[in-house]
């Protein structure tokens, strides 16, 4: 009977870390999901080219990468505009609905100013609806003592 009560209270610790850890993540407003496929020449030319530095980027700040393979488009989690149909096909995503896409790769020169282009149709961040409520005067109680 002990071990089935200590068994259930770490379980429960274990749910209740994966909760608040869960409560804690950020949510992605925006993401680049990248529709590949390993056979495809230019999907590794992006890699090679582009891969390794898209995080750091400003445009990887903004819209990380995610990866999917173009059969598996289905279960990307992202309502697109039309099904994809070659790799690799770049599809900007906000709240899981296409903003827009990149078809193909035409080098390094030209996939930052059109990545930027789609980018740029982003929808701005909501303000918080509650103002911050502190006060910077002192309470009247402790000033009685001025």
């Amino acid at each position: 009977m002990r071990t089935t009560m200590i068994a259930k209270l770490a379980l429960s610790l274990v749910l209740l870390v994966a909760g608040l850890a869960a409560g804690n993540a950020p949510v992605r407003a925006a993401e680049l999901v990248m529709f590949d496929d390993p056979a495809c020449v230019w999907c590794r030319r992006w890699h090679a080219e582009i891969g390794p530095s898209y995080p750091r980027s400003p445009e990887g700040q903004l819209a990380p990468l995610r990866r999917v393979l173009i059969r598996e488009q289905a279960a990307a989690g992202v309502a697109l505009a039309s099904p994809i149909r070659g790799t690799p096909t770049f599809v900007l995503a906000q709240e899981g609905r296409e903003v827009g896409r990149i078809s193909g790769y035409s080098g390094a020169d030209f996939f930052y100013p059109q990545l930027g282009e789609l980018l740029a149709k982003l929808a701005p961040p909501i303000p918080d609806p509650t103002p911050s409520q502190r006060s910077t005067q002192a309470p009247s109680d402790l000033c009685a003592m001025c």
